[in-house]
């Protein structure tokens, strides 16, 4: 784990920017297409420390962007080219544009600075999406990277990140996965070779450090 004064110089809040990935209703709430990951979130404490640094973010002055996975009724521009997205076209809940099922779930609070991404294809909240073009234009530099799952979502969004130049910091305990043992395994042997893992109060001890409340214009 950095220190407090290293994680401190990566999480300046005039361009650190939080992502809360596929934290929406259809896949952590209470009636998600995947129970078993819903579950995980929830009982993990992951979904509740996600609603902590959004929290957090709100009040120290970093910009939060959720990035949400959806889909059209009639399936168009949707990817097919995988199990998993034959999968979930199957499954008795759809994530489908404007409905209850995508939008952020619950304790998360979503405020009017907040920015909320959708994508309608692929595996990534960020290869094809709004968030890089969003990133540069927010002036970041650190990206923290929240939310489910770690089987997919997750590793994809750090992976793409660090490719495009950001610096990514990993709550490990604001990420979840199933089985529940996989999380760890992920973090530890994979994502934190590539990004800097703390944990959500770490995070938030730099987020309300002293000056930490700086607005962008």
């Amino acid at each position: 784990m950095p220190s407090h004064e290293q994680l401190g110089a990566l999480l300046d809040p005039t361009s650190t920017v939080l992502l809360t990935v596929e934290c929406q209703r259809g896949v952590v709430g209470p009636d998600a297409a995947l129970p078993e990951l819903a579950r995980e979130a929830r009982e993990s404490g992951a979904l509740a420390n996600v609603a902590r640094l959004v929290a957090g973010a709100h009040v120290s002055g970093v910009q939060v962007i959720h990035a949400v996975a959806e889909r059209r009724p009639d399936g168009r521009g949707a990817s097919r080219n995988a199990r998993l997205f034959r999968a979930a076209a199957r499954l008795p809940v759809q994530q489908l544009s404007g409905t209850a099922a995508v939008r952020v779930a619950p304790p998360i609070e979503v405020t009017g600075e907040d920015l909320v991404v959708r994508r309608l294809h692929g595996l990534s909240p960020i290869q094809g999406t709004d968030v890089d073009a969003l990133l540069r234009n927010l002036g970041c530099r650190t990206l923290v990277v929240t939310g489910v799952s770690a089987n997919v979502a997750v590793p994809n969004a750090v992976f793409d990140a660090v490719n495009r130049g950001y610096t990514v910091v990993v709550p490990a305990d604001a990420v979840a996965g199933v089985p529940s043992e996989y999380t760890p395994a992920m973090v530890r042997h994979t994502l934190a070779l590539v990004a800097t893992v703390a944990t959500t109060d770490e995070v938030l001890a730099c987020f309300e450090r002293p000056g930490a409340s700086v607005r962008r214009g």
